[in-house]
């Protein structure tokens, strides 16, 4: 059965691929569709077969500044829109994400990588974006009321101007819905940078926004490379602020460019997240939990559980099934139904996922299982689902972000060095903690320098609760009115109450 519905998949990918074949990935400025200002373009190709799947137009600090203009032209009338009305269009464009659902997840399969069996979702959860936010837009610029003795002080809120928005390339689609959806809630106006090595599904999200009804200038993408099209885009005078999700490094450069005009920024950065398992947890379901969250989604996921912190007395055999666990997942095509495991999303990539293989060696872990690249009929950009064992904190492979299906097992004696080699990074997005002890989780929840810890559970997203990090894994939050403080400036109006004493200068 899996079999046919892989040949079925394949048979609807086909038309899509066709298409995008036809002529370069535009910019959409304005709501025109356009060539780069100089006609030059860029070579899209499927990390699957390494097959060429088409060309997308290089963005040029030109088209940025057009369409930076555009977004300011537009940011008046859009943020002047009552937020009822943006409400019913936001919920217009989920509609139009739904319908589109299944051509927007085999393409992103095809353009990433990434297993059918995650991107079936992507689409789902980016209208569940847009549908979460589209509810918040007629409330999203209320404040609190402030009374003093003699002044009435109140606050409002109000959109913060044209944003920049880089987005990433391991699920580009959902991440710029959870970017944008909030952005057009406040009453902000978009430029939409996405990530060169996944550009099909951000101009499908342009296309789907503009059909739903969405007015001209609002969201304007801009495909190209991170440092032309992307430095043009941090640095431009008319946007306001910069969302970002990505590298660390990035996000360091990032800061630097639009240090100049004093911009906002909102980063979404690495992760080395620990998992710790301690010998009182539930073990068949914290052994799902693991293994789920390194190696699903390629393992291509900031807030993947890349570090197994696991508790000495139950480490030979618990770190053994999860060896049995990684032999067992399916690597393979990526639109194979029955696929758990698919190609990194470029040969760049893959070669610096890989060459933590030797890393490992050299520093003197054990590569359990996997560790090293494979193919799929000779093409593509797969490596091996791989467990490092055997392990220190201060080793390589524990400290930097691999972004892989890899995982590094540590050994802890107690709690107080399970806390300690957690924290034990330079990174502090998440954290995860299996326990049956309620006040030893309420101690870690406390104890781990990361912006959100999971207790007994993988990573469940609340769409209102606050999503960042600590440390190099950001700055902000996303999630809910959290979104919101970043979008909106808040502004405080006093009135006085009664004819209270004026101090008096230069009196006569």
């Amino acid at each position: 059965m899996s079999q046919e519905l892989f040949q079925e998949n394949l048979q609807k990918i086909s038309p899509l691929l066709a298409e995008l074949a036809k002529s370069p990935i535009q910019h959409c400025i304005n709501g025109n569709w356009v060539d780069a200002s100089n006609g030059e373009t860029f070579t899209n190709h499927s990390p699957i077969d390494e097959s060429v799947i088409g060309e997308v137009s290089a963005g040029t600090t030109e088209d940025i500044d057009k369409a930076c203009n555009a977004a300011a032209e537009a940011f008046e009338t859009w943020a002047a829109m009552p937020g009822k009305q943006r409400r019913e269009l936001l919920h217009s464009i989920a509609d139009a994400i739904e319908a589109n659902a299944e051509a927007i997840a085999l393409t992103e399969s095809w353009d990433t990588g990434q297993p059918l069996r995650f991107m079936s979702k992507a689409a789902i959860r980016g209208a569940e974006n847009y549908r979460f936010f589209a509810d918040m837009a007629p409330n999203a610029r209320e404040g609190r009321s402030l009374p003093a003795q003699q002044h009435m002080n109140y606050s409002v809120r109000q959109p913060i101007g044209p944003v920049g928005i880089i987005t990433p390339w391991n699920t580009p689609f959902m991440l710029s819905t959870w970017k944008i959806a909030p952005a057009l809630a406040a009453g902000c106006t978009v430029v939409h940078k996405p990530a060169e090595w996944s550009p099909c599904t951000a101009a499908m999200l342009v296309k789907i926004m503009h059909e739903a009804g969405l007015p001209a200038g609002v969201v304007n993408t801009v495909q190209g490379i991170g440092e032309v099209a992307g430095k043009a885009l941090t640095e431009h005078e008319a946007i306001k602020a910069i969302a970002f999700v990505g590298e660390s490094r990035t996000g360091s450069e990032i800061m630097k460019q639009g240090a100049d005009s004093l911009k906002r920024v909102h980063f979404e950065l690495g992760g080395k997240n620990p998992v710790i398992v301690f010998d009182d947890a539930n073990l068949e379901r914290a052994l799902d939990a693991v293994v789920f969250m390194i190696y699903s989604l390629n393992g291509e996921r900031c807030t993947s559980s890349s570090r197994l912190l696991i508790q000495k007395s139950i480490a030979a055999e618990f770190v053994e099934k999860v060896r049995q666990r990684v032999a067992a997942l399916k690597v393979g095509h990526p639109l194979n139904p029955e696929t758990e495991v698919g190609p990194l999303i470029h040969e760049k990539h893959r070669d610096k996922v890989s060459s933590y293989f030797d890393i490992a060696k050299q520093d003197g872990a054990t590569i359990a299982i996997g560790g090293k690249t494979t193919d799929l009929d000779g093409n593509g950009c797969f490596v091996e689902p791989t467990l490092f064992t055997d392990a220190s904190n201060s080793m390589r492979i524990s400290q930097e972000e691999i972004f892989g299906p890899v995982l590094t097992a540590i050994e802890f004696e107690d709690e107080a060095e399970a806390v300690e080699i957690a924290n034990g990074v330079r990174y502090g997005l998440a954290g995860y903690v299996w326990t049956g002890d309620s006040g030893r989780s309420i101690r870690l929840g406390r104890g781990l320098d990361v912006g959100m810890v999971w207790i007994n559970s993988e990573n469940n997203r609340h769409l209102p609760s606050p999503f960042g990090g600590m440390k190099a894994s950001g700055i902000g939050r996303d999630g809910g009115d959290y979104s919101f403080d970043f979008y909106m400036e808040t502004k405080n109006i006093c009135i006085a109450t009664n004819d209270h004493s004026i101090p008096k200068l230069a009196k006569n």
